[in-house]
């Protein structure tokens, strides 16, 4: 059984412009929602050199637990050995940054005994981690 319609498939132009409407908003979207951003400086042209260059921007990390137990290069060590193990890694050229991962528990004066420590050391930058609200909402 066949219906006849009385529609006709009309061939024509197609119209360009909403075409066009829609690239240019997707454009403007995509423009402005974009994270680029736009610092000053000035150019530099550095020389090059034959001497590799050994700079770590890895921040050094030490762990303390609610128990007090100290843990540097994922290794337990003490205030003394810590003092040691910081040297070394100022001297070696690592890093000169610490940061420290305490738990919560952990008094004040462990980590002001440890930021002196660091700072004798020869370490300039001391920093403590926190996790931000988002993460950490369920511990």
């Amino acid at each position: 059984m066949t219906f006849k319609t009385h529609c006709q498939m009309s061939k024509g132009l197609v119209d360009a412009a909403p075409l066009v409407d829609v690239v240019f908003l997707l454009l403007l979207f995509f423009v402005l929602s974009s994270p680029f951003v736009m610092q000053s400086g000035f150019g530099v042209i550095m020389e090059p050199t034959d001497v590799p260059n050994r700079i770590s921007f890895q921040p050094l990390v030490l762990t303390v637990t609610r128990d007090n137990l100290l843990f540097f290069n994922n290794q337990q060590t003490t205030l003394d050995k810590l003092a040691e193990s910081l040297r070394e890694a100022v001297q070696k050229g690592v890093s000169r940054e610490l940061v420290i991962k305490a738990d919560r528990q952990v008094s004040f004066g462990t980590i002001v005994q440890i930021r002196s420590v660091a700072i004798k050391a020869g370490i300039t930058s001391v920093n403590e981690a926190a996790r931000s609200e988002a993460s950490g909402a369920g511990q």
